[in-house]
């Protein structure tokens, strides 16, 4: 996402987050969070259940009434935040608040997940760090990718926000969007291992989930798919030997949260990556064993549109395994969680794979400072 779309340490908050202590394999791929937060989630009626899939983003700089009564009937887990919704830090601090403000179901008490992309350069919602770009950050090597991510850390938490929408975990080739555009920590996977997990590590010291994205990786999509749908026909066996190279270091941390891209890999789906059960749980939980939380890039990207309205994408999600499902517009949110939860009451939905989606979303929720 760009305008309303755009070796780690291990730390507590992402342990947590990722459910990493349970250490039980759940129906979907993913690691099971603790009894509590699973007993929790399976309580859960069908509304709120769904709702734990779904974020929105509103305009403004005040919560909206339909993202009030979202967030007060538990029918979403968090929102997204832009530029346009404050003027200033502090008016960023006063939003934030007035969302954790909002009064919601007893069993969804813990913070909701507020989420910037705040990833240097020119993909930057709140002024101040991080002072470069991803490209010029992954010149300047670990150590001050490490303290950059440090002091953003420390921006988002006196803000309120409690999830970053970074780092770039992709591998820029020539001709690249990622690459034109600066995002990328560099050419090599080795190089954006040891520099962007290096700022992932400096957010989880200050006490904010990072986001590793966009698996399996755009380095290749010459066109940024907030424009436009993208094929990558690059080899399977280079796919995960270049492009996904840098999520093993992120996963074994554990990292917290994965965001998939809506790019389409025809060697291993028709459909784009956040929507496809062989990329979403096969390669990225069951292959890579991610135990953490996976989100969808922006479901309002042009890539995601061209496959259907925001009720059938959020069902190809839920389906292809995806925790969360991101929509910048508060309508588009609604009607996803409308779509969840009639597929729930009917059936044709999975009740046991959202519980185990929702076991995670909770447990990184309840992981986070208040």
């Amino acid at each position: 996402m760009r305008r309303r779309r755009a070796t780690l340490a291990v730390v507590a908050i992402v342990a947590a987050a990722a459910g990493a202590a349970a250490g039980a394999v759940s129906s979907d791929g993913g690691t099971a969070s603790d009894p509590a937060t699973a007993s929790l989630a399976a309580s859960l009626g069908n509304r709120q259940l769904a709702g734990e899939r779904v974020i929105a983003g509103f305009a403004g700089h005040h919560p909206t009434a339909l993202i009030r009564r979202l967030i007060h009937s538990g029918r979403i887990a968090g929102v997204i935040l832009f530029a346009e919704n404050f003027d200033s830090t502090a008016g960023a601090r006063r939003l934030v608040r007035r969302l954790q403000a909002i009064n919601r179901p007893r069993a969804l008490s813990a913070p909701l997940l507020v989420m910037i992309d705040q990833e240097g350069g020119e993909v930057k919602r709140l002024a101040g760090p991080p002072a470069a770009s991803a490209a010029e950050m992954g010149r300047r090597g670990p150590r001050y990718c490490r303290r950059q991510g440090r002091a953003t850390g420390r921006l988002l938490r006196r803000v309120g926000v409690n999830v970053d929408l970074a780092p770039v975990l992709d591998v820029a080739r020539p001709g690249s969007a990622i690459g034109a555009e600066h995002r990328a920590f560099g050419h090599h996977p080795r190089q954006v291992s040891r520099t962007a997990n290096a700022f992932a590590a400096g957010l989880a010291a200050r006490g904010v989930a990072a986001t590793a994205k966009h698996f399996p990786g755009l380095g290749a999509a010459p066109v940024n798919t907030d424009v436009a749908s993208q094929r990558i026909t690059i080899p399977t066996r280079k796919l995960r030997a270049i492009d996904e190279h840098p999520y093993r270091r992120f996963v074994a941390a554990p990292g917290p949260l994965v965001m998939l891209n809506t790019a389409i890999y025809p060697r291993l789906s028709p459909l784009p990556a956040a929507l496809s059960p062989r990329i979403a749980t096969g390669e990225l939980r069951r292959r890579l064993g991610f135990p953490g939380v996976s989100i969808s890039d922006s479901l309002e990207a042009a890539s995601a549109q061209a496959v259907g309205d925001p009720a059938r994408l959020a069902r190809l999600g839920a389906r292809a395994g995806t925790d969360l499902l991101l929509y910048t517009g508060a309508t588009d949110a609604l009607a996803a969680t409308r779509a969840l939860t009639a597929g729930l009451r009917s059936g044709h939905l999975d009740r046991t794979a959202f519980v185990a989606s929702a076991s995670r979303v909770l447990a990184l929720r309840g992981s986070l400072p208040r």
